[in-house]
């Protein structure tokens, strides 16, 4: 089986029935979040690309057909028009790396209708899962005020593609490295790593593992000190530093407790042995929270490792994003359910500078300076753009992330800036709302005005998503 099956089976049964009707003109579905995580001034776009690589690929087998079949407890046969289908739309979306707000739509999907009802769940999955990791780290980043940081975050990550996207994005958004050798040799980043304390029990004394370590390894080397009495710890490791003629770059890693007080000690005992060079690196739980935390206090930690707490976006572990039909055969369509009400037409992002974006129709002029951040990538199935380098991604990123007013980039109680609507699409979604709500007063299905009442609410709410 291939990909085509890793999908709810809504997304089955509604593209057999549109098979049915014969709807199979062209639909515009749009991505967006609908609000922004708690405690975030702003989104990092992700998952592009992994978006298009399955688009790109994606073809209904024929054993997806009989996977179908089973789970729908019905003969094969009745699935065979789905056969052959493959991916032949239009993607238009922000690039990896560009900051977005609640709102604005990450990509634009317009195919088939079959075809861009059979890609929603997959796509989702990956522009959620990512865009929510990309955001956590790059806070990280922020937080450490020019620091390094690293990530060690494989372990604990939800499956081993989660562990590779976490190591990925955080170098996008300015990590200087990561512990995951899959992620650093397939994306050309920087391998870190140093011993774990099964490592220092395994041997009788710190002493000697730390010794053994530096003979296996010829270059800068990083000892975990903390493993029974971290000063004791600090002073064994610059005894084995100091007889070591290794250069710049060796370290000591403090992995728990009081990092900020332990990390003032170690700095003492570290420049009394005479070694002001060798750098101090906490790990421990740490998130933006504790990095902020450490570097407003002045602790004298040069590397910050984090983790458990990014790789799983511990505080906001997911986007409440969606994917919502905006036009079908040209004609724009909304949803008006309380609450989440969704915005008809295909739509353009136009930012200005300090993030102040409209969301406006496709086609419409942008207003002043402001330039579209949304980007045809794939056109009748296939990519109409390289795949982007990691710098090119970063140097996206940093652009942006200059541009965002300062209260979004802080670290505790951010205000994230708010996309205005243009006059066009609100002008457009005044007039789909009210096509609606004649459509529903004039049903001849429902006779009872109490429950055209309550049909129609939604259509007063003003809101628009």
């Amino acid at each position: 089986m291939s990909d085509a099956t890793t999908t709810d089976l809504y997304e089955v049964t509604m593209a057999m029935s549109y098979l049915r009707e014969g709807m199979t003109r062209p639909a515009a579905f749009s991505l967006f979040a609908r609000d922004m995580p708690p405690d975030r001034g702003f989104l990092v776009a992700a998952g592009l690309e992994s978006a298009l690589d399955f688009l790109s690929g994606f073809r209904v087998g024929p054993e997806d057909v009989h996977a179908f079949a089973s789970v729908l407890h019905r003969p094969p046969g009745d699935l065979e028009p789905l056969l052959d289908t493959e991916f032949t739309g239009q993607v238009r979306a922000v690039p990896e790396g560009r900051i977005v707000l609640a709102g604005e739509p990450l990509l634009e999907v317009t195919a088939p209708l079959p075809q861009a009802q059979l890609v929603e769940t997959y796509v989702l999955n990956q522009v959620n899962h990512q865009t929510t990791i990309a955001s956590k780290a790059a806070r990280c980043a922020l937080a450490a005020a020019g620091h390094p940081v690293v990530d060690f975050s494989l372990r604990r990550t939800h499956g081993p593609q989660a562990g590779y996207q976490a190591a990925r994005l955080s170098a996008m958004v300015g990590f200087a490295g990561t512990s995951n050798v899959a992620a650093a040799t397939a994306e050309g980043l920087s391998a870190v790593g140093t011993m774990a304390h099964s490592y220092v029990e395994a041997f009788g004394t710190e002493e000697a593992a730390f010794r053994a370590f530096a003979r296996a390894h010829p270059g800068p080397v990083t000892l975990l000190v903390d493993t029974y009495d971290t000063e004791e710890g600090v002073r064994v490791a610059a005894r084995v530093l100091r007889n070591l003629d290794r250069g710049p770059g060796s370290a000591v890693r403090l992995d728990s407790g009081d990092l900020g007080a332990l990390a003032q000690r170690a700095r003492a005992l570290l420049d009394a042995a005479g070694l002001p060079n060798v750098r101090i690196i906490a790990s421990g739980g740490l998130d933006e929270y504790g990095v902020d935390e450490l570097v407003r206090s002045g602790a004298p930690i040069d590397v910050y490792a984090v983790g458990t707490r990014v790789g799983v976006s511990a505080d906001a572990p997911f986007l409440d994003s969606a994917y919502k039909l905006v036009e079908y055969d040209g004609r724009p369509v909304m949803k008006l359910s309380s609450a989440k009400v969704t915005a008809p037409g295909q739509k353009q992002v136009f930012r200005s500078p300090g993030c102040a974006d409209v969301i406006g129709l496709r086609d419409e002029a942008p207003p002043g300076e402001a330039v579209p951040m949304l980007e045809t990538v794939m056109q009748d199935g296939r990519r109409t753009v390289g795949r982007p380098t990691s710098d090119e991604s970063a140097e996206r990123f940093a652009a942006d992330l200059a541009g965002l007013p300062p209260a979004a980039r802080r670290i505790r109680a951010p205000v994230p800036p708010r996309a205005r609507t243009s006059e066009e699409l609100t002008a457009l979604a005044d007039r789909v709302r009210r096509r609606i709500h004649d459509a529903v007063v004039a049903s001849p299905m429902d006779s009872d005005p109490r429950n055209r009442e309550r049909s129609t609410t939604g259509s007063r709410h003003s809101g628009l998503r």
